[in-house]
């Protein structure tokens, strides 16, 4: 009675969904479970999955009727018949490099009908889709998904067949929620969801499901409890555990995805546990055994960045496979903007980001690229027009989704000018150039006309060099600065006090100091509005998990 209630809720819904796409069933909530997963896909290339994924919502009740079934399965070192004949298992090596057109071609001469030829190309135009953010192409590749699931439907089941079939069910639901259709992307979602554990329990050695069964699980697990009352009415649940241990079985046991399962699980460790070094060694050793995967690039260049490793991302950057047969992977040229940004490079930051602008289809970040063209220019002695016109930009281009092109309209609602000192010395830190911004910061002074924002901004950024330098004792005490000014100035909605109490749980956890932890990701929730508060709440909350 409850799953009729919750599928003629969700009817109503779709009926109610407008001819543009956009929801009736739109308010805050939902937005805000739509907004994370877009955010997702702004990171780029076929490892955008793991930032959609999980963002979205995840297993359904069929999930919950078999997840104890599925703990108890034994999983075999041999997987079953289902695997990717030799022809589309190179032809996915094209897709993973970013070649679709190469892939294409290699499907030709496979069987058109085949599982695995469908599932390989409908890979090729999922992945050419969200890298170029074109929303030229939406109509088509869903077109094409709804035709193969029709060849799928009447085919022989099998495991490499039912997990072709979920597969792409996702990726139309993912094409779904990027481009605006929300409600019905997450209906499809759930669909994908309820087959992947279906076919998880019928095929327990085919570990290719538990990739994708695996990451959607950690997703809804990790979601702050704001979402849970959409999802319960998806009659959805997830287990951060049980999608952690889905996705290492597809990491390490062989079969014909492992190595992007490798990838999705590094992502994740990077993103959420501080696995920042081990991600960044499996990317370099997968782009030092294929130097012309664009795939594996990005990620060194990506995590390089993530890393504060500004001069290696940045040579990583450069040394890029390039060429026609590649998708236009337009975001890597606002990457090196930030990365030239970092260094002090303001023109040639420029030329890439005002690069950026002109070849990419997408919609996010533009608000982001302009902001970093204001601080190119205003930190390079531009004259007022110049600042003026990219200041313009920000308010013009673009919507309100990711939390980077959010920050920037708040900056260009802010009344208050940026104090050059303390920008610098955030690039700086951003780049991994510690001592520089060090010395920067040793010029800031705080007087009586400080503006609050920079009387919370300074010791915060004092606290980020000083735990880039190793210095923790030094990095808690600006933290805990940060926190107490925060407190006497009334916590004004900025995300310095949020970010300095979860940074105080990360130290007080690598410490052994579990209680003090527990209290600072609980402080870092506890903060109700800034700029960063989505993954604030969601790295503090996978951390208490963690105690």
């Amino acid at each position: 009675m409850a799953s009729r209630l919750r599928k003629a809720a969700l009817i109503f819904v779709l009926k109610k969904e407008r001819p543009s796409g956009r929801s009736f069933f739109c308010n805050a909530t939902q937005v805000k479970v739509s907004t994370e997963v877009r955010q997702g896909l702004r990171r780029g290339a076929l490892s955008a999955a793991v930032w959609l994924l999980p963002a979205a919502v995840s297993v359904g009740e069929a999930f919950s009727e078999l997840g104890q079934a599925l703990a108890a399965q034994p999983i075999e070192a041999a997987q079953p018949a289902g695997s990717l004949t030799p022809g589309q298992r190179r032809a996915y090596a094209e897709v993973l490099k970013l070649r679709p057109a190469a892939a294409r071609q290699l499907l030709a001469a496979e069987p058109a009908t085949a599982p695995g030829t469908l599932l390989v190309a409908d890979c090729a135009d999922f992945v050419e889709l969200l890298v170029t953010q074109d929303a030229a192409r939406y109509e088509a590749t869903l077109a094409a998904q709804e035709a193969r699931l029709a060849t799928l439907g009447p085919a022989s089941a099998g495991p490499l067949r039912d997990y072709a079939q979920a597969e792409i069910q996702a990726h139309e639901a993912v094409a779904q929620l990027t481009f605006g259709h929300e409600v019905r992307g997450a209906w499809n979602l759930r669909q994908a969801i309820v087959r992947l554990t279906a076919v998880a329990a019928r095929y327990p050695a085919f570990v290719p499901a538990r990739k994708t069964l695996g990451l959607c699980q950690f997703g809804i697990g990790s979601l702050p409890s704001g979402y849970h009352w959409f999802l319960r009415l998806l009659g959805l649940g997830g287990s951060v555990e049980e999608g952690l241990r889905n996705l290492r079985l597809a990491a390490t046991q062989p079969n014909d995805f492992q190595t992007e399962s490798q990838i999705l699980q590094a992502l994740v460790g990077e993103a959420y546990y501080k696995g920042g070094p081990e991600a960044l060694a499996l990317a370099e050793r997968l782009q030092a055994g294929q130097p012309d995967n664009l795939l594996f690039g990005y990620l060194v260049i990506t995590l390089n960045k993530r890393q504060h490793h500004g001069d290696a991302a940045l040579a990583a950057y450069r040394a890029r496979p390039t060429g026609p047969g590649y998708v236009p992977l337009a975001y890597l040229h606002h990457l090196a903007g930030d990365l030239l940004l970092y260094r002090g490079d303001y023109a040639a930051s420029v030329a890439e980001n005002e690069q950026f602008l002109h070849e990419y289809r997408g919609q996010h970040y533009r608000k982001d690229t302009a902001f970093k063209l204001y601080l190119a220019a205003w930190l390079g002695g531009e004259p007022l027009a110049t600042l003026d016109r990219y200041r313009q930009q920000i308010n013009h281009l673009g919507p309100l989704v990711v939390e980077e092109d959010v920050y920037a309209q708040r900056f260009y609602h802010d009344a208050q000018a940026l104090n050059p000192l303390l920008t610098r010395a955030r690039l700086l830190t951003d780049g991994g150039y510690y001592q520089q911004a060090l010395s920067v910061l040793q010029r800031f002074t705080l007087t009586s006309a400080t503006p609050v924002r920079d009387r919370l901004e300074a010791p915060y950024r004092r606290a980020r060099v000083w735990q880039g330098l190793g210095r923790a004792d030094s990095a808690q005490v600006d933290y805990q600065r940060t926190l107490r000014r925060a407190a006497a100035l009334g916590e004004p909605p900025y995300y310095f006090a949020p970010q300095a109490a979860l940074q105080l749980g990360y130290l007080a956890q690598a410490a052994g100091q579990k209680a003090a932890a527990q209290a600072y990701f609980e402080q870092a929730m506890a903060y109700p509005k800034h700029e960063y508060k989505n993954s604030t709440d969601q790295k503090a909350k996978l951390a208490l998990r963690q105690l």
